[in-house]
Order: C-alpha cells, then structure tokens, then sequence
C-alpha cells in the first residue's frame, strides 16, 4: 500500500478515537504517532521532533502568561467593570462577548472565558434572565476573540510556524491576523448580540448554588440520644455499620460545629448530625445507628458555619473526574471536599452521589474551607463558578505583569526575537518576579494540548511528505475544477470547520496546514490566503459542546444539551464562512 494511503488510515482511525472519546485525546496523538513510527511513515529519530517545535514552546509560555494575567487581578479589573453595564440583553451579551474576546486575543481563550463565566452568571441572577441566554454566545466569542493575534489561538501559532516552515521562510507576526481577526470578530459579536438571543436555547438552568442545588430540601438532622447504638461510635464506626459512605456535612456539638471530613471524636448523647442524603440512606442511617430525626432542614445552620464554605464548579474536559465517581476518588479523605450534589444539563441529578460517573460540563456542589477549595479543585480540573469573588490583585504585579507582556510584544513586532523565545523569556520573569508561583505555572500549562500538539505535529508533517496532502489538494481542486480559486478555499474551510466540531482545533489545523499548502502550489497562488482559511475556520468550532473546550465549560452552567449547540452555531459558521473568506481575500489577495 503506498504511504499517502497508509496515513490516511491512520489519520481516520485517530479521528475516529477522537469522536469516540474512550480513549484521551493526547492518548490517542501519542498512539498514532507511534503507529506513524512503526509503519515508516515518521522517521524514529524524527519522532519528537513535534515536542521541541516552536509552536508547542509558544503555547505553553502564552497559558503561563495567561496565568500571571489572572494573578495580578488584570482580568479581574476587567471582568468587575463590566458588571457595571446595564441595558438590555443585547447590550449585555454584546459587552461580555466583546470583552472576552478581546481578553482572548491576548491570553488562552478557555483561561478568558473561565474568568468572565463567573461575571456572566451574576449578570444573569441580577437581570433575572436564565444563563442559558448568556453561556453559549460568551463560549463562541471566546473563540472568535483569538483570531484577532498570533498567541490568540493555538491553530494560528501552528499555521504560522508551518508558513515558517514551508512557505515564505518567515512566520505571521503578532498582529498578523489582525485585519481579518476583527472584521471576523466584529461580525460575530454583532450576529450573537442581536440575532443570537433568537437561535440560543432558553433553559431553565439556574444562575445561584442556592437556586440549582436546592440544598435545603436534602438536608436532615439526626440527634444521638441515650439509647443510640452509635452513641461512642466514631464516624467511621457508623460508616461500617451502614456499609456505605454515610454523606455527613457536619457534626454539631453544643455550639461547635465541626466538619464531617474532620470530626475525629466519638460521638455522644446530644450530637447533632447534619447529613445530606435521599430518604432511603437517612433511613439505613437511623436503623444501623439507632438515631433520632428531626424536624428542620438545616441550610441556615449550616450557612453559619464560618469556616466552610459551599461552591459550585464545572468539571473541565480534562479533568480527572471524568468517568469516575465520588467513591472512587475518596473526595473527602484525599482532598477535603464534600460533594452536595451534581447538576447535568441544568437539572440535579438524583441518582445516590457516590455512583454518578462525572462527565465534562457537570455542576458540582461542593463544601470545603477555603484552603481546601483554592488547592483541590485546580487539582481536580474544576473550574470555580458563581460564588467566585473577584480579586483585584496586587497593583504592583498588575503592572509588571503588563510591562512584561507589552515588552515581549515590542520584541516580536520589531523583529528582535522570535515569538516562542519572546515569549518564553516574559513567562520566566512572570516566574522570577512571583507573579506567577513555579507550582502554578506547571499547572497552568494544559499538558493534554502539549502533547496533543507535539505528538501529532510529526503526523501532520507526513500528510506532505508521503504526498498525501497532495492528493487531497488535488481531489478539491477538481471539485472546483473550472472554478474560481473561491471554491477551493470555501470547500477547504467547511473541510477544516468540520474537523474542529469532532476534534481539538490545534489537531484540526495541524491536519489541514499541508492541504492549504498543496492547494495553493496547485493553483499557483499566494500560500496565505488558504494558511489563513484553516486558521479561520479551525476556530470556528460552534456546532458541538466537544469541539473545543470553551463550549464543554459553559454546557453544564447553561443547561444545554448536546443538539442545543448547532441552531446558533450552524448560522453563525455560515456567517463566518462568508465574511472570513471575503476579508481574507481583500487582506491577503491570491
């Protein structure tokens, strides 16, 4: 079989990996990089070669920066002034969309669109509109916000470094992609703005813990008495007894109330315990335990718990919770959490909470201190929601942290360094000067997307030099045979856009970059007309929660469900198919 063909196949078995979602996507990157390696398509001591790319260094320094920009309270001042404005929905989705994107032109999009959620939500609850209206149209500005520079968005860093490469010998520049970022931009914010409200499913998903959780209505206070089995049993007694993990949120004694997680005493005539739970574990509680019920629901007791606090937070599509359960990850004993409850598409679930199998976009519960909370949930790979208040950081480090990023612009636009060493160099001194703590610049860093890119960058790289590439380019050419140019790069996007709705975006681009490059070789044209379609398209994801990660965050908060996204995201890409092609054709002429 001829080598182009081989990488077909390897290539569609990795998007059918990838669709699958059973195995992880670096996973998945890893092992067609080590089936391209055993059927001679990359050579073994070209394997790695992806890990050191300058594209891969430049993504990792742009989420450290991210990172320092949340430290310092930059995006916090931001995010708090515009919770200032007022008007109508339109208004509204406008100013968050706008802000968002322009965040994501300069910091990763899914760090962006992380720290205006919790803005977003608030407006909700204090204009009494249901999230629903607000989540989606602010996941797709995220997206359309990082085509405005070359750091926006990890498919232009890729398409850049493959011009580099490739093409002219001299990558995009910062602001590059700016003319046709905004031009995009603008006529996204102003469609999601002002049609969008029309095509956005409305849901009844809720915008407070206190609203979507109900936490009262589980709430249920058993008192040891005399005659209690488990009067001088401890906690963990009870437990055994039971056979089950008994959801304690907390023992009350006297006037002291103490954590269930952290009670560590026996337990006496006169405690109180506050246990969340269905009827039927209450009932296996009292009958094992020999406990009373009572009468009240204690949701204002536990309010009154200074040092505990209840948080709500989404799990992230790489987060290690996902398929796994509360029972399995012993949330309480390794992590000092205590999970309430989960919402799943803007409903709780009422299954028993020690079986739920986490998936991307659930809204947990959880009650913890503020130690506990600030260090697990990162860990966890939970973003923290609504209860989140805004920090306005260090004055001082707000100022570096610009200084420092502005300086690192300065270096690339005037030539002096390369983008990957520029930023490279702002991310080291974001690190040195404390901005940014060595433990959280490491996880700061999306590793899954470093591996992804790293491992599929030799892959890509063998669609050209096994022709295979070639062959593809000269299939659409002939679809557009006896056409315009027009038609290929039109084809080329919808090819590109629909890879990024099943796919990672950077994966996308990394597939496609040598299409664009055969395609433009076959037409005798510019090569920047169609690097800039793939980089375009690969971000317009909107059709799909698992296209890019920015529409799984906002899919629990929202209450979507998977077919919600394609009736705003199907007339937007259309939109954006037409608009991006006609700018890119007046910016860039073939």
């Amino acid at each position: 079989m001829q080598p182009a063909y081989l990488v077909y196949l390897v290539i569609i078995a990795t998007l059918i990996a990838f669709v699958s979602g059973r195995i992880r996507f670096d996973v998945v990157a890893l092992l067609a990089l080590m089936v391209c390696v055993l059927l001679g398509l990359v050579p073994a001591d070209h394997a790695f070669s992806g890990f050191g790319h300058p594209a891969v260094v430049t993504v990792a320094a742009v989420l450290v920066l991210s990172k320092g920009f949340q430290n310092s309270g930059v995006v916090d001042w931001i995010a708090a002034q515009t919770l200032r404005v007022g008007g109508g929905l339109s208004l509204q989705i406008l100013t968050l969309t706008g802000v968002v994107g322009l965040m994501s032109g300069f910091m990763n999009n899914v760090g962006a669109l992380a720290l205006m959620l919790p803005v977003a939500l608030r407006m909700a609850r204090e204009n009494k509109q249901s999230p629903s209206l607000y989540m989606m149209p602010l996941a797709f500005g995220s997206l359309l916000g990082g085509l405005t520079t070359l750091i926006g968005t990890p498919p232009n860093i890729i398409v850049s470094a493959y011009r580099a490469q490739e093409g002219t010998g001299e990558g995009y520049g910062m602001f590059s992609f700016a003319p046709v970022g905004f031009i995009v931009l603008f006529a996204g914010l102003f469609f999601l703005a002002f049609f969008g409200k029309w095509l956005t499913p409305e849901r009844k998903g809720q915008s407070s813990a206190d609203e979507l959780f109900e936490t009262a209505d589980y709430l249920s206070e058993l008192e040891v008495t005399d005659d209690s089995k488990a009067n001088g049993w401890s906690l963990q007694e009870l437990r055994d007894a039971c056979k089950e993990s008994v959801p304690i949120v907390a023992v009350i004694r006297g006037d002291k109330r103490t954590p269930g997680h952290a009670f560590h005493h026996t337990l006496r005539t006169g405690d109180l315990l506050l246990l969340e739970a269905e009827p039927e574990e209450i009932q296996l509680v009292v009958e094992k335990g020999g406990l009373k019920v009572g009468s009240q629901a204690f949701s204002e007791k536990l309010s009154e718990v200074k040092e505990l606090r209840l948080v709500e937070a989404v799990v992230q599509s790489d987060s290690r919770l996902i398929q796994r359960s509360a029972a399995n990850l012993r949330l309480i004993d390794r992590y000092g959490l205590h999970l309430l409850a989960v919402a799943r598409q803007g409903g709780r679930i009422k299954e028993r909470l020690n079986k739920i199998r986490f998936r991307a976009g659930d809204v947990l519960l959880f009650q913890g201190n503020e130690d506990e909370i600030r260090e697990s949930l990162p860990e966890l790979g939970c973003l923290l929601l609504a209860s989140r208040d805004l920090n306005l950081g260090r004055p001082r480090r707000m100022v570096l942290s610009i200084l420092v990023f502005s300086l690192a612009v300065v270096a690339m636009v005037m030539g002096w360094m390369p983008s990957a060493i520029a930023l490279t160099c702002a991310a080291l001194i974001n690190i040195l000067a404390g901005v940014v703590p060595l433990r959280d610049a490491y996880r700061a860093i999306d590793w899954p997307i470093i591996i992804l890119l790293g491992a599929m960058i030799p892959v890509g790289e063998s669609m050209e030099s096994t022709g295979g590439a070639r062959l593809i380019a000269e299939g659409l050419a002939h679809l557009s045979q006896g056409a315009s140019p027009v038609i290929a790069l039109a084809l080329l996007f919808v090819i590109t856009q629909a890879l990024s709705n099943v796919i990672n975006n950077a994966a996308a681009a990394v597939i496609m970059a040598p299409v664009a490059l055969s395609l433009a070789s076959g037409f005798n044209a510019s090569l920047d007309p169609f690097l800039m379609v793939v980089a375009v398209s690969a971000s317009c994801a909107f059709m799909t929660p698992i296209g890019h990660q920015s529409n799984t965050l906002v899919m629990g908060p929202g209450g979507y469900r998977f077919g919600d996204y394609w009736k705003l995201g199907l007339p937007l890409s259309g939109l954006m198919m037409v608009v991006g092609i006609a700018a890119i054709l007046w910016i860039w002429p073939l």
